[in-house]
């Protein structure tokens, strides 16, 4: 009872009969609190929530299990998260990233978050069922990511019903940056741009047909260098070749993704990440080509997440 009321150093250690909370202040300074992560491979937002509302964020480095071992990703939570969430009582964590689907990679995570937060409740999920659950709620729908990447399910209110394989850039990926990257490029080094157009698309990003082979074909992480393309494509949306780019590739996003699922006509299609958020209006007008109905675009899942976390659920 004393130490709830006095200060750590106000009476001896050897009296500490009870057992401490997995924090590393007083307990007494805050309430028992939720942290959740929204986490890919380049970067990790972190929110630490009290009863729904936002305490705390902090942005680290990216978390993928299928790129970093268990020991990397606890470094990384060491190094550049644990310093800036000193003072917080956080008893559960949610974790939604990519490279979390399945049960080596979730446990691996999962093993690393618990060595700084023994006691935890920790829950590892993909970055589709955070979508799922922040676009959707309790509430039946398909939930779909575009951004570097893209990804749908069928959610049926508790958990994911039917997911159709994004397959990458290479084989699928419809509608994310890197593709509309890849189809910019492809159109400007085979002349199918006008002319001015891909003059001052080379140009802005200092690029030669050279340079662009060689980061496709011979550099690490080609989807990456194509996505980073894609916003030529919003500047220039009035120009009829590029619009055609953007509104064929949310077209095939729907055909080859959406229309899989069953009562795709019926249910919101509700959308996260950067592509889907600025090009709205292009993918508003794809989707009512289509006949599909479009639900929430936000740009990223977090405060979705928080609702749906929220303890008076």
């Amino acid at each position: 009872f004393l130490r709830h009321i006095f200060p750590p150093d106000f009476l001896p250690a050897k009296i500490d009969i009870f057992p401490r909370i997995p924090t590393f202040a007083p307990f007494y300074l805050h309430n028992t609190m939720q942290l959740i992560a929204d986490s890919g491979s380049t970067k990790t937002t972190w929110c630490v929530a009290d009863k729904g509302s936002v305490v705390a964020q902090r942005l680290t480095g990216g978390m993928n299990p299928f790129f970093q071992s268990e020991e990397e990703m606890r470094r990384l939570l060491a190094e550049e998260l644990l310093p800036g969430l000193k003072g917080f009582a956080i008893t559960q964590i949610f974790f939604y990233g990519a490279g979390c689907a399945f049960p080596e990679q979730t446990e691996a995570v999962r093993r690393a978050v618990l060595s700084l937060w023994n006691g935890a409740d920790v829950r590892v999920e993909s970055d589709l069922v955070g979508a799922a659950h922040s676009l959707c709620g309790d509430e039946a729908g398909i939930a779909c990511i575009l951004g570097t990447g893209s990804n749908s399910c069928l959610y049926d209110g508790r958990s994911i019903r039917q997911q159709v394989s994004p397959l990458g850039f290479i084989l699928g990926d419809e509608g994310s940056g890197a593709v509309l990257g890849k189809l910019l490029v492809g159109d400007c080094l085979k002349g199918q741009l006008p002319p001015e157009i891909s003059r001052r698309f080379l140009e802005e990003y200092r690029l030669t047909p050279q340079t662009i082979l060689d980061r496709v074909y011979r550099q690490p992480f080609p989807n990456r260098f194509l996505a980073s393309l894609s916003p030529f494509l919003a500047r220039h949306l009035d120009v009829p070749e590029v619009r055609r780019i953007v509104f064929g590739s949310f077209q095939s996003f729907f055909r080859r993704n959406v229309m899989a699922y069953e009562g795709y006509n019926r249910l919101p299609v509700h959308f996260t990440g950067s592509v889907a958020y600025y090009y709205r209006p292009v993918l508003a007008e794809a989707a009512a080509s289509v006949g599909i109905r479009l639900g929430n675009v936000v740009r990223d899942p977090m405060d979705g997440l928080i609702r749906f976390h929220a303890p008076e659920k």
